[in-house]
């Protein structure tokens, strides 16, 4: 996907964004000595946490716009447009931890049976997506790992997330994607 230089780059980017939006109420201009490579279009999340707390995530799953511009734009909203939580203030800025996510392209999962799914996901490699009608959940692949979740617990809350019930995934008209991520802290 992208090399850790990129990835450290993209951190880096997200972190100043957020604080440049803090003093100014602005968005960042984008620097022009950014690695060439983050100019490609990659699903990208920026997940904000204090004292190992969620403090904000939001991203994109699809490829929808270079990752670099992606990720200035998620990082902001991730610190002031998550509904889950407060804005993010000036006071706590230096508590905060940055990690950013970027994302292959998600690929529907084919089964005959629901069970099957068990074989096609790989826990702390494989992220989730489940959409059934306009529902839709995602979830990182690190969310199971620190979670402790097995796949049916992954599933689960994939479909939680979604706003249906856990055990959707199991039903026809559900669709069920992977995708994987490299993690930046």
């Amino acid at each position: 996907m992208i090399s850790d230089r990129a990835g450290d780059y993209l951190v880096d980017i997200a972190m100043a964004s957020v604080k440049y939006f803090l003093d100014t109420g602005k968005t960042i201009v984008k620097p022009d000595d950014y690695p060439i490579e983050l100019d490609e279009p990659l699903g990208v999340f920026v997940t904000i946490n204090k004292n190992n707390n969620l403090r904000g995530c939001i991203g994109y799953a699809e490829p929808v716009k270079p990752v670099i511009d992606a990720t200035i734009e998620v990082a902001i909203s991730a610190a002031f447009n998550d509904p889950r939580f407060n804005q993010i203030s000036e006071k706590e800025f230096e508590e905060l931890e940055f990690e950013v996510t970027v994302l292959t392209k998600p690929e529907m999962i084919v089964v005959a049976h629901p069970d099957q799914y068990f074989d096609e996901i790989e826990i702390g490699r494989d992220g989730l997506i489940i959409q059934k009608g306009y529902a839709r959940g995602l979830l990182l692949p690190q969310v199971a790992v620190e979670n402790a979740f097995t796949k049916e617990d992954f599933l689960d809350h994939t479909c939680m997330k979604a706003g249906i019930s856990a055990d959707s995934w199991m039903d026809e008209s559900c669709d069920v994607y992977k995708f994987q991520g490299q993690i930046f802290k």
